[in-house]
């Protein structure tokens, strides 16, 4: 017996615009269009934007779903790799640092490391590499210790999609400079390349004399119509942070956590942190239970790179009952249009809570349909401030809307505790 056909509605992108994401091929079964949406941004080097229906970034997800995606690639660099191949993971800020940490986790990783665009400097970087068509192109790596990524072991590369593959050509070869290895795999949930960048890709790998494998859950191509850029140039300025008939509220709870974890992969995480990890995780997922109403839907939102363990959060809520989604705030400043068929359907502007950054962050949808959900924003102590609860800050544009906000601090973190318990345990 055939399987059902899916009948899709056209996105609004496509049949407005003529922006078309083809489907060409899967090993998994998943096509381009259960993937990715066709989403718009005002860049003049880039006016389209895959809007990931897995990844937890522009659309809330099922924490269940974004995981899940995360361990069928993850399979698939095993597949590729071997059983005994003991590689390390790095993953792209700011959309793909909690997918990075999935295959890693699902890999059972050595080290899993997430690039970053924010400066810490008790830690400094050991390496950088640019993003050409990005709204932020500098990627630092901020390791505890360069030591991490020493050795011969694969080194996958995981990003949540791959237009052209120069920014993983320009991370092989930022990192080969600094430890040559034999063997990369490029990982990511849709692979967009046309067949000059695939062999780009092919005369990077044979210029370094390495090998350059990549899997993805779907293959496809991105069919750009004409004049796309003028097109979104001059569709009606985007309405951004929504004020609803009620100002939301805010509660706030501290989530106390251990100086010498590592909170994410921003300074590299070991599999040897994983048991330590998880048990704060579930902590602070227990504190946040206590103050959220069973019967009312929950949105998880993590901060820009501060994904993975918001992510887990919303796992654990998840399982303890609770209807959850995720996503997380974004420096992307996307295309918001309130449209049937578009993905970015509500957008907040905000001011970026971290002293000394300048440029505004966004947060889209962050809704739930037909019901008034609670969101549980997840920061770091970094971007616990006075600019988050001022005016124009994160915590006043989400009441504005009449949204309810939890707010949950994970504090306690230290990159020089965690340097220092490295080095006492040797690692």
């Amino acid at each position: 017996m055939s399987s059902p056909t899916v009948v899709r509605a056209v996105p609004w992108a496509t049949e407005h615009l003529g922006l078309t994401f083809t489907h060409v091929d899967s090993d998994t079964g998943m096509t381009v269009p259960d993937l990715v949406e066709p989403g718009l941004r005002r860049n003049p080097r880039r006016a389209h934007l895959l809007v990931s229906t897995v990844l937890g970034k522009h659309l809330p997800a099922d924490p269940g779903a974004v995981i899940a995606a995360g361990d069928r690639l993850g399979d698939l660099v095993a597949d590729v790799l071997g059983p005994d191949a003991d590689p390390v993971v790095l993953g792209f800020a700011e959309t793909a640092t909690g997918l990075g940490h999935c295959v890693a986790a699902r890999l059972r990783a050595r080290c899993y490391l997430h690039s970053t665009r924010r400066d810490v400097p008790e830690i400094g970087a050991f390496a950088g590499f640019e993003e050409g068509h990005s709204h932020a192109t500098s990627h630092q790596l901020q390791p505890t210790s360069a030591d991490l990524f020493t050795g011969d072991r694969p080194l996958v590369l995981v990003d949540d999609e791959i237009s052209t593959g120069a920014t993983a050509v320009d991370a092989i070869r930022a990192l080969h400079l600094h430890n040559p290895r034999g063997r990369y795999v490029i990982a990511s949930l849709v692979d967009m390349r046309a067949q000059d960048h695939r062999d780009a890709v092919d005369a990077a790998a044979a210029e370094l004399g390495v090998q350059i494998d990549s899997v993805s859950l779907a293959v496809g191509r991105t069919d750009l119509p004409d004049g796309l850029i003028e097109s979104v140039g001059a569709l009606p300025d985007p309405v951004l942070n929504p004020v609803g008939e009620r100002s939301g509220t805010v509660d706030r709870v501290d989530l106390g956590w251990p100086a010498a974890v590592p909170d994410g992969g921003r300074h590299g995480f070991l599999r040897e942190d994983t048991e330590q990890f998880d048990a704060a995780v579930a902590s602070a997922a227990a504190a946040l239970g206590d103050r959220l109403d069973p019967q009312r839907p929950v949105i998880v939102v993590g901060h820009e790179e501060l994904m993975y363990l918001p992510l887990r959060i919303a796992e654990v809520l998840s399982a303890s009952g609770f209807r959850v989604r995720f996503q997380t705030t974004t420096r992307s400043p996307a295309y918001v249009l309130d449209m049937p068929g578009y993905p970015l359907r509500r957008g907040f502007r905000f001011t970026a809570p971290e002293v000394g950054e300048d440029q505004p962050r966004f947060v889209y949808n962050a809704q739930w349909p037909d019901e008034n959900a609670v969101v549980v924003t997840v920061i770091d102590s970094p971007a616990d401030t006075d600019r988050l609860t001022a005016s124009g800050g994160l915590l006043d544009v989400l009441t504005a809307s009449g949204t309810d906000v939890l707010l949950g601090v994970v504090s306690g973190a230290d990159p020089r505790s965690l340097r220092a318990a490295r080095a006492g345990a040797g690692s």
